[in-house]
């Protein structure tokens, strides 16, 4: 079972509108913090989208701040993976990050819900 917070579905919309996505599959859909576990996480005081990683070849993803970091237990960026090229999958948005880095952009506040899926 996937932890981590699933983003309120109507700031979803919202954001959508606000940032475009750039592939055809949009994700837009959470912050995972484990990809294996029980329960749910614990609330997050704050989220803010404060960066963009994208490969320029199928992968975008928005960088998270939770709580006042990006750095994600385990290693890791905390990430909302923002839209998909046919062929690529979400979980390649950390080795994007990892790879290329991100850039600063103007900050968000988000509307997280802890989740498991």
């Amino acid at each position: 079972m996937t932890l981590g917070w699933k983003l309120d579905r109507d700031q979803r919309d919202t954001l959508l509108a606000a940032l475009p996505p750039r592939y055809e599959i949009a994700v837009a859909d959470h912050v995972t913090l484990s990809v294996s576990g029980t329960g749910l996480p614990d609330p997050v005081s704050t989220a803010q989208i404060i960066g963009r990683a994208d490969d320029g070849s199928g992968v975008e993803a928005y960088v998270v701040a939770i709580d006042g970091t990006t750095h994600r237990p385990g290693g890791g960026t905390w990430h909302i993976t923002w839209s998909l090229a046919e062929g690529r999958a979400a979980k390649e948005s950390n080795d994007v990050i990892a790879a290329l880095g991100w850039t600063s952009v103007p900050a968000i506040s988000l509307k997280l819900t802890p989740a498991h899926w």
